[in-house]
């Protein structure tokens, strides 16, 4: 089947051939890159630890570029062996290990960050103030719709370290919007049990392995799942991951036979509320006592296939 006559191996077809042009313009398939000593891997790793200004975790380095162990460790051993970088535990968990640059490796880093620059600028030159703008507008929608796409969405037990850092920001910021200021142990404590197996669920958003928004699900038996504690972090908003998160919660709780979705919410969240009603949930009387809610929603449920 050729490109266009389906919607579906178009676009595949068009993403591999943006792949291809991106790969040939931007460098990527040169021994040196940018015209540096060093391959693009190399380059790239260099570039990260010194982007850092501080000695960086190996391990969320490999997770920030979502490489394989072994390979990272083979790019770090190169960049040591050129005086570069060293890599050495962490003083105070030795079983982590850290990434920092050398004076020299300051120096390549310098260098490689001036190339690039030249580079990208190299990129926008032919092309007309207009025709930049576009260039520019497109790759910025590209960028926050390839990060979208790399969020992942993994359940946890909600005293999960991660869950727990969501939940000081999703408690954080109902102080600081709620007119009457949040108390979090006059809502978490209660109900934390309800949001693990078997009496529900706590869905945990991260973003390079890094946590960046939480949603709880309560699945009674027998009655409506209720959608609990959904928060994304600033830097993220904008990607649909509330969406992501409704949808997500609502296939868990339609695999779980429950018939109907309800949630309740804050008068201040406004954006919530909007969301809710673009996400066809109906805005009902109340059903529970809940001391901070002014909006009941609900939503029924198709049968899981």
């Amino acid at each position: 089947m050729r490109e266009g006559e389906d919607g579906g191996v178009g676009d595949v077809a068009r993403v591999r051939r943006f792949n291809r042009v991106v790969s040939e313009r931007v460098g990527v398939l040169q021994e040196r890159f940018h015209g540096t000593e060093r391959p693009y891997g190399q380059a790239r790793l260099l570039w990260e630890i010194g982007e850092a200004q501080a000695p960086l975790d190996v391990r969320k380095l490999r997770e920030r570029l979502g490489l394989d162990s072994g390979y990272v460790s083979r790019l770090l051993r190169a960049l040591e062996a050129d005086g570069l970088v060293v890599v050495e535990p962490l003083e105070r968990d030795r079983r982590v290990r850290t990434a920092r640059l050398t004076e020299r490796g300051r120096g390549e880093w310098a260098e490689l960050d001036r190339r690039s620059d030249e580079a990208a600028g190299s990129l926008l030159a032919p092309l007309s103030p207009a025709q930049r703008g576009r260039l520019v507008a497109a790759m910025a929608e590209v960028d926050r719709l390839l990060t979208a796409g790399t969020v992942t969405l993994d359940e946890v037990a909600p005293d999960h370290p991660d869950a727990e850092l969501c939940l000081r920001g999703y408690f954080a910021e109902l102080q600081e919007r709620f007119d009457t200021g949040f108390d979090p142990a006059h809502s978490l404590l209660p109900d934390a049990g309800e949001l693990r197996p078997p009496h529900g669920q706590f869905v945990v958003a991260r973003l390079h392995g890094e946590p960046v928004g939480c949603a709880g699900l309560k699945l009674p038996p027998g009655g409506a799942a209720e959608v609990k504690r959904m928060w994304v972090a600033p830097r993220v908003r904008g990607l649909g991951l509330a969406r992501r998160f409704l949808a997500e919660l609502e296939a868990r709780a339609a695999g779980h036979g429950a018939e109907l979705l309800r949630l309740d919410t804050n008068k201040a969240l406004g954006e919530a509320i909007g969301l809710y009603h673009a996400y066809g949930f109906e805005e009902v009387a109340a059903f529970n006592d809940e001391p901070y809610a002014h909006h009941w929603f609900e939503k029924r449920l198709r049968p899981a296939s």
